[in-house]
């Protein structure tokens, strides 16, 4: 079972996240993507969704038109664990 992060290994870990913010009231993590149309936000959602089920994690998204707005969190350790953070930052490649 994967760990929470906290204190300053939470701290790092997700100061190596752009765009990325907490979710109040949770422990997740949260951003929004927008691209030029709903093309490019659907090819990033499948090629998202290919690394996503590699690492056998998968996000919570919502997608209208040309925005993408994903939260991650690591429901079996109950919040933000160094999955999370891996899957943001190959969201964030993969976005460029």
């Amino acid at each position: 079972m994967r760990q929470k992060l906290s204190g300053p290994a939470r701290k790092d870990a997700l100061g190596k996240l752009g765009g990325w913010s907490e979710v109040p009231g949770r422990d997740a993590i949260t951003r929004k993507f927008v691209f030029k149309d709903f093309n490019q936000a659907f090819g990033f959602m499948t090629r998202a969704a290919l690394i996503a089920e590699k690492m056998d994690h998968h996000p919570e998204w919502f997608n209208v038109y040309k925005t993408v707005e994903v939260t991650l969190s690591t429901h079996d350790a109950g919040g933000v664990t160094e999955l999370d953070v891996k899957l943001a930052q190959e969201m964030d490649r993969l976005a460029g």
